[in-house]
């Protein structure tokens, strides 16, 4: 009888049948696990602003600038590195703009192809051929391939080279060939990308963000708070799907995602405008796009943003019912209302309340629907939960992210890990077990899985995601409790407070970050942890880095709702070969104004590793596994020397 492993050793020499075919994928293998590492950029807290976020991604975060700069050095002055940057970033645009370049004929044409071919392949000496050819567009992939690979230097090569060139713009395929140039080098110039949560919520085109992800060649994504929400309306929480549907309706972008996603909201709209009247404590924030809605449109939006506000308090409070191990008592706010008086009583205070719009609440049960509401929810969930594309996203988000994830020595996560006051780990119970560190990722990463297969209304999964967005022992929150209820209805901005978790504090100790890699067993000297969630406040003095240099926070700012608080428009981080870039980044307005400017924007880097010895492939996450690999053809190798003795 077979042996595991000999069947593992026959089901590969279906790939590898010769004793030749072997030993050429070893070395081949062998040689990449000696290029140098790809660079990785980290980037977090999209929060729906695609133009920011496909600016960062076209640009490389200003890796292009840096290539360019490298390469070209004197032969370019600055104004055409910066053109240079911007045609790469931008290449339809810029050569539909008839002043970017003026004057385009042939010569120029031949100029420009040399110019980027030269870039591409300068962008690609980390990779191998194919993987070049794999990041290159079909329908050019042989003339690119043979253009950066010709030697021009012999005089035969040389005439070969041009004449290529000669008939491509015969065939006017110059401004083409430009673009898929151009679109090369984006893929090349940054191996992978991370995103370090929060995709969603508080900007208008998330959708977007998702479609390009869905795109990407090589991504990862540690699941943000505001990403878990909408996994939690997918699997069935309709508290989740009140409480986004509201954010959505507050941030004055509901009407973009009833329309990207193809949702049903006209039941939620009828019974917004029955029940509800203007309220200007539920006028929506200016948009911050040119697009404005009408008086009318502003009108229904106001209504339809205290429906849905009520909609998750009721739900919520149902919840913490359902739970008390959640131990949120102190959340049912609704039972502290005095109706007559239209008062609140907290903490042994009694406040005025504003703009209260209570009128659905019933007294014999103040967390319960009506009917109308309970139709409602139901036809909001439904319509989420079978939209094609929201299953498309949200298949992604399963597929390719993770709460944590542990890549070439570094710890990526979005939010915290709870801590007690004493900076030790601060444990959930659940059924009498406790959970912290790596335990507590693992099981909300669990609750989230199970539950989204299963897609069971308000499930016992279901109620832990949202525990996970606003649970006091939450990785994804880490404030004692989410005070929504009081930004709306209390004036006093002393209710509003949210404490933060002890972890915010303590990670700026060198021995607490050292306790959280070790949790994740990672004892390298060179190890990171990458962090988002909590906007830098840069304009107080603030620093994205923590722990005498061992964490790195990247929420900066990209979501414009943030932008006063933080002075910057975000940041991003580089990984190469020789160490981290931390990336800082200008509020981006247009590609409009980009070109009429003709000067490249993109952002400052300041080198946060100097003197690291340069990371080779095998150093890697990726060689880890190409060792596997390795470990396993030698393995047939031998399997199959002894099969022939």
């Amino acid at each position: 009888m077979l042996s595991t492993r000999e069947k593992y050793y026959q089901m590969l020499e279906k790939e590898f049948s010769t004793k030749e075919a072997i030993m050429t994928e070893l070395i081949n293998l062998e040689a990449i696990m000696h290029l140098p590492k790809g660079t990785e950029l980290y980037i977090s807290d999209i929060h729906g602003e695609f133009t920011a976020f496909d600016h960062i991604l076209r640009t490389g975060a200003g890796n292009i600038k840096e290539k360019i700069s490298l390469l070209f050095g004197d032969r370019l002055t600055e104004h055409e590195k910066d053109k240079l940057t911007i045609l790469v970033a931008y290449p339809r645009e810029a050569l539909g703009d008839a002043e970017f370049y003026a004057y385009r004929d042939r010569s120029w044409y031949r100029k420009k192809i040399r110019q980027l071919l030269e870039l591409l392949a300068f962008c690609s000496t980390k990779y191998t051929r194919s993987k070049v050819r794999k990041a290159l567009p079909k329908q050019y992939a042989y003339i690119i391939e043979e253009l950066m690979y010709t030697d021009t230097n012999y005089m035969d090569k040389a005439a070969y080279f041009d004449q290529i060139l000669a008939h491509l713009l015969d065939l006017e395929q110059g401004r083409p060939f430009i673009v898929a140039l151009c679109q090369s080098i984006q893929r090349l110039v940054v191996d992978h990308l991370h995103v370090v949560g929060d995709i969603y919520d508080r900007g208008p085109e998330a959708d977007k963000i998702m479609d390009k992800l869905c795109q990407h060649p090589s991504v990862d994504i540690q699941w943000g708070n505001h990403d878990i929400l909408w996994m939690g309306a997918y699997a069935g929480s309709r508290a989740c799907l009140m409480t986004l549907l509201r954010i959505a309706a507050r941030y004055n972008y509901l009407y973009e995602i009833e329309q990207a996603y193809a949702l049903n909201l006209r039941p939620l709209f009828m019974y917004a405008e029955e029940h509800y009247q203007k309220n200007p404590v539920f006028t929506p924030k200016e948009k911050n796009s040119s697009e404005s809605y009408s008086i009318e449109s502003l009108d229904s939006l106001e209504k339809v943003h205290q429906a849905l506000s009520i909609l998750q308090f009721k739900l919520e409070g149902q919840l913490i019912k359902r739970h008390p191990e959640f131990q949120m008592d102190d959340r049912l706010l609704f039972e502290k209302i005095d109706f007559d008086k239209d008062t609140i009583h907290l903490a042994g205070k009694d406040y005025p309340l504003q703009g209260s719009c209570f009128q659905t609440l019933q007294e014999d049960d103040v967390h319960a629907l009506t009917e109308q509401e309970v139709y409602v929810v139901e036809m909001l969930l439904a319509s989420f939960q079978q939209s094609t594309k929201m299953q498309e996203h949200m298949q992604l988000l399963l597929n390719k992210g993770s709460m944590f994830l542990v890549y070439n020595q570094h710890l990526l996560f979005h939010g915290c890990l709870p801590l007690k006051a004493d900076g030790s780990f601060l444990p959930l119970t659940v059924d009498g077990k406790e959970y912290a560190g790596k335990d507590l990722l693992n099981f909300f990463e669990e609750q989230i899985r199970s539950c989204c297969q299963s897609q069971k209304t308000d499930s016992s999964a279901a109620d832990w995601i949202w525990n996970c967005w606003t649970g006091k022992i939450s990785p994804q929150f880490g404030k004692s409790a989410m005070t929504t209820f009081e930004r709306y209805f209390i004036a006093d901005k002393n209710t509003h407070k949210e404490i933060k978790n002890p972890y915010y504090q303590f990670r700026d100790t060198h021995e607490t970050c050292q306790m959280i890699l070790e949790e994740f067993a990672l004892y390298s000297p060179n190890s990171r942890i990458i962090n988002g969630h909590t906007p830098v406040k840069v304009q107080d003095g603030e620093s994205p880095i923590k722990g005498e240099g061992m964490l790195f926070v990247i929420d900066g700012g990209l979501s414009k709702a943030y932008q006063k608080t933080t002075g910057i428009a975000g940041y991003s981080l580089l990984n190469n070969s020789y160490g981290f870039q931390l990336v800082t980044h200008d509020l981006f307005e247009s590609v409009e104004n980009l070109l009429a400017k003709q000067v490249d924007e993109t952002s400052l880097k300041r080198v946060i590793d100097k003197d690291l010895k340069r990371i080779l492939i095998k150093d890697t996450t990726v060689g880890d596994s190409l060792e596997e690999q390795i470990e396993n053809l030698t393995g047939l190798l031998n399997y199959q020397e002894n099969n022939e003795s």
